[in-house]
């Protein structure tokens, strides 16, 4: 006896695999049909079965397999950050111009865009976008958490440390675009083998398998970085990032740490740690400019921005 079939053979059809309620089987959670838990044979008028269903048959509108459905729907505008966008339609939703289009890297959607033909042409060409979920990347939730520069940009050599599987690196990727470069550090092997996967379709990263801690044996792989982001989750975060700017980190350039408080003191107030975190950089040669908290996509969570080594100011005699 399956589920909570009704008694009657249904006014839309045979027998279904899970009881015989109305419509091809409502009684039962049996496999098959969208609508009103139904199996596939019932019938085409009922409520759960076939095309006619309430609920069952094909998609129209909204969204495809794969992807938002662009087109008229949704217009794309720039976002004040420079290479960052953003989707207006149904949702608004953050955007990356998608540098491999057709290839999602981590299961997001993609919005195509058609944009109207330039000068002197008479087709129009598609532009491919990939939505940015601020609840998989601390970069997209500082976005859109207020934060007033993430130091990422068209052009920008960055060092991102933390890269776990390349799902916020293929942002960044996509932002710095081909005459940017991003080198991706990542010490644990499972994920490492996941940003090798995205760095054989996106040429301009350039994975790292090693421990930040030891800058010195990836030194010959990367040169001077615009900018250094950290997401590494560990006690000394803050050494970690000094150590590698030192090296890697141009005069006047930027640093973005996310720091969760619980991986560095559990014990203390996240406001606590936050501020604590911020000294630290300030005695490896760091200007704080600016903090902003993750919530309501992060817990306890703070994006630290700082400059390296700032360029002092003449004093005016």
């Amino acid at each position: 006896m399956s589920g909570f079939g009704g008694r009657g053979r249904g006014r839309g059809g045979g027998r279904s695999p899970g009881g015989r309620g109305r419509g091809g089987g409502r009684g039962g959670f049996s496999p098959g049909g969208r609508g009103g838990f139904g199996g596939r044979d019932g019938g085409r008028g009922g409520r759960g079965g076939g095309r006619g269903g309430r609920g069952g048959g094909r998609r129209e509108g909204g969204m495809r397999p794969g992807g938002m459905k662009g087109g008229t729907k949704v217009i794309v505008e720039p976002h004040r950050h420079e290479g960052v966008f953003v989707a207006k339609g149904k949702e608004d939703a953050l955007v990356t111009l998608n540098s491999t289009p057709g290839v999602a890297v981590y299961g997001e959607k993609r919005i195509s865009v058609e944009v109207p033909p330039a000068t002197g042409e008479t087709v129009a060409t598609k532009v491919e976008y990939r939505v940015w979920n601020p609840f998989r990347s601390k970069i997209a939730a500082a976005i859109l958490g207020g934060v007033e520069n993430i130091w990422i940009k068209p052009g920008y050599k960055v060092l991102y440390i933390g890269a776990a599987a390349g799902t916020s690196v293929s942002h960044v990727s996509d932002i710095v675009g081909p005459t940017g470069a991003v080198y991706a550090v990542e010490f644990s092997h499972r994920p490492g083998r996941d940003l090798l996967g995205v760095a054989k379709q996106r040429t301009n990263i350039i994975p790292i398998i090693e421990d930040a801690r030891h800058p010195l044996k990836y030194r010959m792989l990367i040169g001077m970085v615009d900018s250094v982001f950290a997401d590494v989750a560990q006690p000394d975060q803050a050494r970690i990032v000094a150590l590698n700017s030192h090296y890697f980190l141009k005069n006047g350039g930027h640093a973005v740490i996310a720091i969760k408080a619980s991986c560095i003191d559990s014990t203390a107030a996240p406001e606590a740690v936050f501020q604590r975190e911020v000294e630290k950089l300030r005695s490896e040669n760091f200007k704080p400019i600016e903090q902003v908290t993750l919530e309501p996509y992060e817990r306890d969570h703070a994006v630290v921005v700082a400059e390296y080594r700032p360029k002092k100011k003449k004093s005016k005699e």
